[in-house]
């Protein structure tokens, strides 16, 4: 029995769509990291960006358990002393609501410049409404 490992380039990539309304943030960023490395499939290589395109839409209508909508924190240092700077989910909700799955998503995503690659097959969208009808995504099974 060989061991196969598949190489850049012989596997096509597919789209999928994931509606976000509702859903909690934590389990479906998971589920988007296994997608966009690969881990969904037979032929999965660590080394290899075996996943597919991810299409998120509602971003702005995910769910956070707890009180974390006021409480969770996101920090920024512009590398000045003293100039750090604390968001909470509630004024990204408002601003930017792609942040939160972005955010959430490259957090699952392995540290190596391979993870970067993955990252940009990731799209998302704050309202219902996206801009690749034309890839035809299939709907993605939560």
């Amino acid at each position: 029995m060989r061991t196969t490992l598949t190489k850049p380039g012989t596997f096509t990539q597919q789209w999928h769509i994931v509606d976000a309304d509702g859903k909690v943030l934590g389990r479906l960023a998971s589920r988007i990291a296994d997608v966009l490395r690969g881990r969904h499939k037979a032929i999965y290589t660590p080394n290899v960006d075996t996943g597919d395109f991810v299409v998120v839409i509602n971003a702005a209508k995910v769910k956070l358990t707890g009180k974390k909508e006021t409480q969770k924190k996101y920090m920024f240092f512009t590398g000045w002393v003293g100039r750090e700077r604390y968001r909470n989910v509630a004024h990204f909700r408002e601003h930017r609501p792609e942040f939160l799955i972005m955010n959430a998503v490259k957090g699952m995503l392995p540290e190596n410049r391979l993870a970067d690659k993955m990252l940009t097959k990731l799209k998302v969208f704050p309202g219902a409404t996206h801009t690749h009808e034309a890839q035809q995504p299939k709907p993605l099974a939560l």
